[in-house]
């Protein structure tokens, strides 16, 4: 087995059925946590990231 590391996490915000996030697709959110964690590890080279998992919870319709 090869070794994982957990750098850094964030969320992704949370809204309202139809409200202030309901056009934005899951994907650029997905970017913005992933800037977000980037940000908060200033020392992290982003080339070095082999993967990234993601998590999914309370999803609604074809998110």
């Amino acid at each position: 087995m090869t070794s994982a590391f957990l750098y850094a996490a964030t969320r992704t915000p949370f809204g309202r059925f139809g409200g202030a996030l309901a056009e934005v697709r899951p994907d650029d959110l997905a970017a913005i946590a992933l800037e977000g964690v980037l940000a908060k590890a200033p020392a992290l080279d982003p080339a070095a990231i082999g993967d990234v998992a993601w998590g999914c919870a309370n999803q609604a319709g074809e998110d």
